[in-house]
């Protein structure tokens, strides 16, 4: 999925969200960040696009065109949270239903 990013003296980036969370996520980036960095982070859901503000943490990965970055989120707006929540509820609900016969699987464990 991808995500536009605005760090803090303006600069833009695309990246690509590898992972999600309602606390944060994992990006592919062009170039890392500096960790600590506060950036302003959009991605599109089913549900709608989601805005927050973010703090870039230490880098994962390097690779020679990209590095993998994880986040947290610092700021997320009610509405954005909402979307999010919601995404993530649904992403989790198809996890659990088998696609060929519509039933609900027991996830592992229970």
């Amino acid at each position: 999925m991808a995500a536009a990013i605005r760090a803090e003296g303006g600069q833009r980036a695309r990246a690509k969200l590898q992972s999600i969370s309602i606390t944060g996520g994992l990006l592919q980036l062009p170039v890392e960040l500096s960790t600590g960095d506060f950036v302003e982070i959009a991605f599109h859901t089913r549900t709608g696009a989601v805005h927050g503000m973010a703090e870039m943490l230490q880098p994962l990965r390097k690779f020679q065109s990209a590095c993998l970055q994880p986040f947290r989120f610092v700021a997320l707006g009610d509405e954005d949270h909402r979307k999010l929540r919601m995404a993530l509820d649904t992403a989790l609900d198809r996890s659990f239903l088998d696609p060929v016969s519509d039933q609900l699987k027991t996830p592992p464990g229970l």
